[in-house]
């Protein structure tokens, strides 16, 4: 699936079982809320914090599809083209950050 029919799935989807979008506020805030959920799955999996008995079933990659999804809300929301933007924004890192990583004695 391109970016392009992810966007396109989403707002069949929203059209015809989700009723309508959430206003933007909301939906930024159930941004945050998704993303806080990835951060708890890392913070257990990759980082000090032990897995509640609760937390044990919990999936990474759909706790990642729904921070995907509601991005995706946003961005057809606000009229953004999210192929177009990662585009220009690969440009802008390709030639920003041209030599930096690779003259970046942290990350050697």
């Amino acid at each position: 699936m391109t970016i392009q029919q992810a966007q396109n799935t989403v707002d069949e989807w929203i059209k015809s079982t989700g009723v309508k979008y959430f206003n933007e506020l909301t939906n930024m805030a159930c941004l945050t809320e998704e993303v806080g959920e990835v951060a708890r799955i890392i913070a257990r999996k990759y980082g000090e914090q032990s897995f509640k008995e609760s937390d044990k079933q919990i999936d990474l990659a759909d706790e990642m599809a729904d921070v995907l999804w509601v991005l995706i809300c946003l961005a057809n929301q606000t009229g953004v083209n999210l192929t177009e933007a990662l585009e220009k924004n690969l440009e802008k890192k390709n030639k920003r950050d041209a030599a930096r990583h690779q003259l970046n004695e942290k990350l050697k």
